[in-house]
């Protein structure tokens, strides 16, 4: 018996138990609100979606949780000391969509797709100075599995890539850097920065109004990450003073973003419905059902999350 356990609605959760039940059909997959009391007592493996906290503690024999999201850093942030382990969903197949999404916005960035917008509802036929991929430098923040490849995307179309991490990374065709010393120069370098990092302590308002000021004046910003990651407030007023032309965001500080929210009417931001890399059912449940079925063969844990990292 493993439940499910999430904050969606019914229906989503009912999509979730289908496809995770078709991936293993060995496994009795339930709603969390149709365990009896003394299954509650049993359960050593849950499959999570933005769960409950509570929840969660109601299962004492629990050893460990995995997340069908990427991730999970609510879930720390709301389980201080969690007695179980937590996995997180590492998906090859989000990472290639997660690509797909740092491309189309980087290209809709690169060849000034806003500034064509704006002059169409002018009626204004002004052809703008193109620049080539290979003058165009784009920083990447963020060198895991989805950055890597996003990075590598983007130099198989011709763009100069750089990138950063927390600690030393090597990617093909990436000029990578590290470590605090890293950061500013690969700030001062990119004309288009693409933010794909974790969320963490150290990467919470990391792009402050001081980081942001490095950026080359007139630099685009793509948020593919998390929405505490930026100020929003000094964005506004790079966007507000010129000092950045344009901003695509995913991600913002509550979802979904308040119709009240200054975001939504800024010419210079592009509002997206957290749709850059969506978790495809079939394909989580897979590894799902993959890391499930070698935890009864072996009794092994799949790697699970450091709860001091965040990731």
């Amino acid at each position: 018996m493993i439940p499910f356990i999430s904050r969606a609605d019914l229906s989503e959760q009912n999509i979730w138990i289908k496809h995770l039940s078709a991936a293993m059909p060995n496994e009795m997959i339930v709603l969390f609100a149709d365990l009896t009391p003394e299954q509650k007592l049993q359960c050593e493996i849950a499959i999570v979606a933005n769960p409950d906290p509570d929840h969660l503690l109601e299962l004492p024999s629990l050893k460990w949780v995995h997340s069908v999201w990427a991730g999970v850093e609510r879930m720390i942030n709301e389980l201080s000391s969690p007695p179980f382990s937590i996995v997180r969903l590492v998906d090859s197949n989000l990472a290639q969509t997660m690509s797909e999404a740092v491309l189309a916005w980087t290209l809709y960035l690169h060849r000034d797709m806003p500034t064509y917008a704006k002059q169409q509802s002018k009626k204004s036929w002004i052809q703008q100075p193109m620049v080539r991929a290979q003058d165009r430098r784009i920083g990447v923040l963020g060198l895991g599995e989805l950055g890597a490849v996003s990075a590598q995307r983007l130099v198989a179309n011709g763009f100069s890539v750089a990138g950063w991490s927390r600690n030393p990374k090597q990617v093909a065709g990436v000029e990578c850097f590290y470590g605090e010393e890293g950061l500013i120069p690969l700030l001062r370098q990119s004309d288009i920065l693409v933010c794909l990092l974790p969320l963490t302590i150290e990467t919470k308002g990391l792009l402050n109004d001081q980081n942001l000021s490095c950026l080359p004046i007139g630099a685009s910003l793509i948020n593919f990450a998390r929405g505490l990651i930026i100020d929003d407030e000094a964005l506004l007023t790079k966007l507000e003073q010129g000092a950045l032309s344009h901003a695509v965001l995913d991600v913002f500080m509550q979802e979904p973003l308040p119709i009240n929210h200054s975001f939504w009417q800024h010419d210079s931001i592009t509002v997206l419905p957290h749709i850059s890399a969506p978790t495809h059912p079939v394909s989580a449940s897979e590894i799902v059902a993959e890391n499930i079925k070698q935890y009864r063969l072996t009794g092994n844990i799949p790697p699970a999350v450091d709860p001091v990292r965040g990731y």
